[in-house]
Order: C-alpha cells, then structure tokens, then sequence
C-alpha cells in the first residue's frame, strides 16, 4: 500500500507517483484534454461492424483522435438498436491506447467519495472491504430507504462516514445525472458531458488508510487535500524525491531480484510475458526462493507498469504446482486488493502460471514511449 503521494502538474497534465516506503509503487499521467476513463459523452454513432464473435458492435466518435467502440450487448441493458448518425449517450471504461481507440458502455457509473451511482441499474451493493455487518446493514438500509431510482456501490470511505454526507452525496450524483441528461439535449455531438475525478482521486481513496503525505507544486490542490492528509508544497517534487530515475527504471526490461535472479517482462500487443531467471548460476537460497521473491516483484511490477490483458509467467525450474504453490500464494494476495481486478488463473498445461487483469487505461510503456520507426518494436541491430 502507497504511503506517499508526490504529483507534478504543468499545462494540463498531471504526473502522478505512488511511493511506498520509497520505492515507486504506481505511476499514473492525466491529461485533462485525453478521453480518461470514467468520462461521460454524447458521441455519434458512425458506423455499426460485425464483431469477430458475431455479435454487433459500433464505432463512436466522441471527439477524440480515434473513433469509440461499443458493443451491442451489454449486461443489464437491451441490445442498442441504432444507425449511423445517431446521438448516443456514453462512458469511457477503457481509454484509448496507441492501436486501438477507446471502449465505451451505456451502463453509467458516476462516482462519489462514498459512493457510486449507477442510474440504469437496479442493486445496491457494499464493498467488500466493509466487514463489519452491522456497518454493512446500516449502510444498505440508509441507501435502500432514500434510493427512488437506480443502483448504488457503497465505496469502503463510506463506512466511517456519517449518514448526513452520505445522504448529501447521493443528492449531488443524481443533480449530476439530471445535468448530463439536459446537457445531453442541449448539445451538438461529439461533445463531453462531464468528466470524472481525476485518478489522483481514486489513488488516495484506494490508499487512504496507509497514505501520510502528498507533496506537490500546485499550492491550489495542496489546499484541497490538506483537509484529509498532510500536504506540503514544492517547486519541483519530481527532482528532489528522485523519481525520473525510478520511472525510467520502470521502462527497462530486466528487474534484478537481492537473492541474485532476475526477471525480464516482454509486453506484446497478444500479451505480456514474464521470465524468472537465475542469472549467473543459481540464485542464493535456491529456487524457491528466487521464485517467491520473484513473485512478490512481479505483482509490483504489475501495478506499477499497469500490465494488462494476458500475463503470462515461467517460473524458474519444475513447472509443477507443489513446487509454485507459495509463489501463486504471493502472487493471488498481491492482487487480492488491485483495482484493476487482477486474477490469478492459475498454471497452464505447458506449466506456465497465466493471469488476467482488466485493461482500464494504457500501460506505462504506451504512456510514456512509442514504438521505433527504425526497427518496428524489435529493439534489434542485424549482425
């Protein structure tokens, strides 16, 4: 869990680095002007494709460099009967990456401090952080007797809150979804209807019982979270915390372990592969634990890179579960609490432990590089 927060703002853009006992943890670039996840639009259907599953799809333009996409079929909604030229009301749930444009849904989720609103939805679902079942019954009962309409996810804040915040923050999410609706047929598209909190939002809601300190150069938003953390201002958090160097670290392909392996990460646009090597000889303390401290890097890598989609690992030595069983251990609690909803599979048949991790945004190495028009993406020189 992240301890300290350190954000660089200049022209729009936020860099975003998540310290955790002083090595970065999460590395996250919002730009203000970009399609981000979670951002409400009235985009016009272009055009309507048969997908590869034979099911129907659309593409949408919201304004951004690259037409939208969405499916037809979405859970919890009818099929979207619609034709080219057609205003539509949408969401981002997966921002555009270098290849492909971004991925949009009807089913609005708009998001509070203690809660999320879900208009077109029907259940009223409590965080599964919340273990406390008196907290829990509370919480469901206080949403249940003041929801008229529409779902709600109470958010893990929401437990040590009192009901009048609560209360008021429902009030404020459906006005929002009453002004992206009059907005909506008032406008001309492409056009954003509202946008969501940025994910500095999100990164201290997530972190907020282990976060005590966020250090940053715009004194506007050191005044606004000063309220909840310890805020401290600084002309140039990025140099004195160091963290151009971490970040750059970050981007190369070979992660040295203290027991003397290594692990190398190839990101492919299919998946990403990870190996776990000995290095020169056999690591100190053998391969179980090369393969445990591995594993413990490898979900930190996950997170920080922002891997995603197939993530496939080959564990140094026997590829046979007794021998794996602590390293997927390490690596199933790693993840139990990612928001990304990362999930160990567990091994393959070819003795290689897969995992699948929802792709919301791009990752590190698509945010911050591109590919060589030299080479294409190999990275090699002919002999």
């Amino acid at each position: 869990m992240l301890d300290e927060i350190i954000i660089q703002t200049k022209d729009g853009i936020m860099q975003i680095a998540g310290l955790e006992k002083g090595r970065l943890g999460e590395f996250v670039i919002y730009d203000e002007k970009k399609a981000n996840e979670g951002n409400v639009y009235l985009g016009k259907i272009t055009k309507k494709i048969q997908t590869a599953n034979g099911k129907e799809g659309y593409f949408v333009n919201i304004g951004a460099q690259r037409e939208a996409f969405i499916n037809a079929e979405e859970k919890d909604l009818e099929d979207l009967k619609a034709h080219e030229g057609q205003d539509i009301i949408v969401q981002v749930v997966q921002e555009q990456r270098a290849e492909k444009g971004a991925r949009m849904s009807r089913f609005l989720r708009l998001a509070g401090v203690y809660l999320v609103y879900c208009p077109y939805g029907n259940d009223i679902e409590i965080s599964t952080k919340i273990v406390d079942e008196a907290v829990k019954e509370r919480l469901y009962n206080l949403i249940a007797d003041n929801s008229e309409t529409g779902g709600w996810i109470v958010r893990t804040m929401a437990a040590d809150t009192g009901n009048d915040d609560i209360l008021a923050e429902m009030k404020e999410l459906k006005n929002l979804f009453a002004d992206i609706i009059a907005k909506a047929k008032n406008s001309k598209a492409p056009v954003l209807l509202t946008a969501k909190n940025t994910v500095l939002h999100d990164m201290i809601y997530h972190h907020a019982d282990s976060l005590q300190k966020i250090i940053v150069n715009n004194r506007l938003l050191k005044d606004e979270f000063e309220r909840i953390l310890p805020a401290e201002y600084s002309a140039a958090p990025f140099a004195d915390a160091g963290i151009d160097d971490m970040v750059e670290e970050a981007l190369r392909k070979t992660v040295n372990l203290n027991c003397g392996g290594r692990i190398i990460i190839e990101e492919t646009r299919a998946c990403t592969a990870i190996d776990v090597d000995s290095g020169e000889g056999t690591a100190q303390g053998g391969l179980g634990r090369l393969n445990q401290e591995a594993a413990a890097e490898i979900v930190r890598q996950i997170i920080l890179r922002n891997l995603s989609g197939k993530i496939i690992i080959d564990f140094a030595g026997i590829a046979e579960f007794k021998y794996l069983k602590k390293a997927l251990d390490i690596l199933t609690d790693g993840l139990a609490d990612d928001p990304a909803r990362g999930r160990v599979l567990g091994l393959t048949r070819a003795g290689n432990v897969e995992i699948i991790r929802t792709r919301r945004r791009p990752s590190l190495r698509d945010l911050l590089t591109e590919e060589c028009s030299v080479c294409m993406g190999t990275g090699r020189v002919e002999k």
